[in-house]
């Protein structure tokens, strides 16, 4: 495995029992929302790469597809529209039914209770509490912002969100496209020129040494504001960096690779994310370019996963 095919992403929640369902109702609401609304042209456009970088994830191949106009979030969903959701429809999350979700190490409190690790990503803890609400465990409260993006929400969580919000999910093709800001085959929202260490940053990644040192040079160690950053060609924010966002696609793979065929039966029932995240480093998890990808199955929740909605026209 090269250093680009590891991940910071989390693994899937673990096929516990759960009580299906929270308490949403299943309508359109009059919501305020938090940022506002764009509208993406319709027409042929770019999905994928011709220069892979991750090939077990499936990036390639660039191909065309056609797309109807819709409407985007130019933010993610944010904590403050999500807690709107919540008082509204008393709906609980997957995270808070399990009673735990997945939270990076450095950002637990010093005199949290012993938590386990993941064998193969060990700076991701199972945190007994951490919710929406309580981002890094019980007693850390103070880290939640109104601004910031919502996460530890499921795609199904998610999927509640959209019912109630009157909107849905993008599909990948819309997500790439919208990222994509109408400049074409790129890397990044912004062009091709590569994020790093030392005076360029875009979009909120991680700087340093991961996962044991994140120097913040960007000035957030976690989650930015939804709308922080300079916006795409389309006036979208944080379409790459600061929280991975669900889409409403499975995780397919368009590879005969033996490889990319066993990651696919690993990951079958999985669903795409797009983004990547504050965790995200071109020396370990590069997946923050627009073509990259991942997946995860749809009740697992993480300290650096949320989404975005879109409107159809």
């Amino acid at each position: 495995m090269s250093e680009s095919d590891k991940t910071c992403c989390t693994p899937p929640r673990s096929e516990a029992p759960v009580e299906p369902g929270g308490r949403a109702e299943n309508r359109r609401s009059t919501e305020e929302r938090s940022g506002g609304v764009v509208d993406i042209p319709g027409g042929t456009t770019l999905v994928g790469t011709r220069t892979e970088i991750i090939p077990h994830d499936g990036e390639a191949p660039l191909r065309n597809v056609k797309l109807a106009p819709f409407a985007i979030d130019e933010i993610a969903v944010t904590n403050e529209r999500f807690a709107r959701f919540v008082a509204a429809t008393e709906y609980v999350t997957e995270a808070e039914r399990f009673g735990w979700s997945f939270a990076f190490f450095a950002h637990m409190p010093t005199d949290a209770e012993p938590t386990q690790g993941v064998a193969a990503a060990p700076w991701w803890r199972r945190v007994e509490g951490a919710t929406w609400r309580t981002i890094n465990g019980p007693g850390t409260e103070g880290d939640w912002q109104p601004d910031h993006p919502v996460v530890h929400v499921s795609w199904n969580d998610a999927q509640a969100f959209a019912a109630w919000a009157g909107g849905r999910l993008p599909r990948e093709a819309e997500w790439e496209h919208a990222a994509r800001g109408g400049l074409g085959d790129l890397r990044f929202p912004w062009g091709d020129e590569e994020p790093n260490d030392q005076d360029f940053f875009p979009c909120n990644i991680w700087q340093g040494e991961f996962p044991e040192r994140n120097s913040a040079a960007d000035g957030y160690a976690a989650t930015a504001p939804a709308k922080s950053f300079e916006p795409n060609g389309y006036g979208l924010y944080n379409m790459c960096g600061n929280s991975w966002e669900w889409t409403a696609d499975s995780f397919k793979i368009r590879s005969l690779k033996s490889g990319a065929r066993r990651r696919q039966s690993e990951t079958r029932g999985f669903m795409t994310a797009k983004g990547g995240s504050f965790l995200c480093h071109r020396s370990y998890c590069y997946r923050y370019r627009i073509a990259a990808r991942s997946g995860n199955s749809p009740d697992s929740t993480t300290a650096h996963q949320g989404f975005r909605l879109v409107y159809d026209r």
